[in-house]
């Protein structure tokens, strides 16, 4: 960068001053600042959705938007801290060429289409019947009932609560699936 000698001595002096005018450390300023603009705001706590970790965060919102998260101080997992993918997760909330509707690419087209989401559920749910159907196994080589899909198979996210996993267990069940993962085994 070729600063000089004299340039570093002036801009550490005009530092110095600036800090002492304003009676703040860069590091007490940002904290203020932080704390001025979460003032007044709704706090949730909530997990990571990355890994399977766990990290608790806390997420503050205005009017339903939201304008700070940060590790949660009182989670057992992370005490506070965040590893660099959770501390980004705001710019996923804020930003604003984030896709809100589904997208759908028919076969054989080069462009994604914005969908509605009645649409986009009926088409997932066509889809799993039309591949349940075709690979329900109702008895084995054996002749014994086994009643089983051998078309599907499903990956759990370590992101869901135990509620969550719970439900979708029940329902991957209910379709007859047999290979079923979870992330936090891969």
């Amino acid at each position: 960068m070729g600063i000089t000698r004299r340039d570093f001595l002036k801009y550490s002096g005009g530092a110095a001053v600036a800090t002492t005018v304003t009676g703040l450390t860069p590091g007490e300023s940002q904290a203020r600042e932080r704390v001025n603009r979460i003032k007044g705001a709704e706090v949730t706590t909530t997990i990571c959705p990355y890994c399977a970790v766990g990290c608790g965060m806390i997420v503050h919102s205005k009017n339903g938007k939201v304008i700070n998260i940060e590790g949660d101080p009182d989670h057992p997992v992370n005490r506070g801290t965040l590893c660099s993918k959770g501390a980004s997760l705001y710019q996923i909330a804020d930003n604003p060429t984030r896709v809100k509707k589904p997208m759908y690419r028919a076969p054989g087209a080069d462009k994604w289409k914005e969908v509605e989401w009645d649409w986009a559920f009926d088409a997932i749910a066509q889809r799993i019947k039309k591949a349940r159907d075709e690979s329900f196994v109702e008895k084995n080589a054996k002749g014994q009932v086994v009643n089983r899909c051998d078309g599907i198979a499903s990956v759990g996210s370590a992101a869901l609560d135990n509620e969550e996993c719970y439900l979708l267990q029940k329902w991957l069940r209910s379709l007859g699936l047999v290979y079923i993962e979870h992330q936090a085994r891969i």
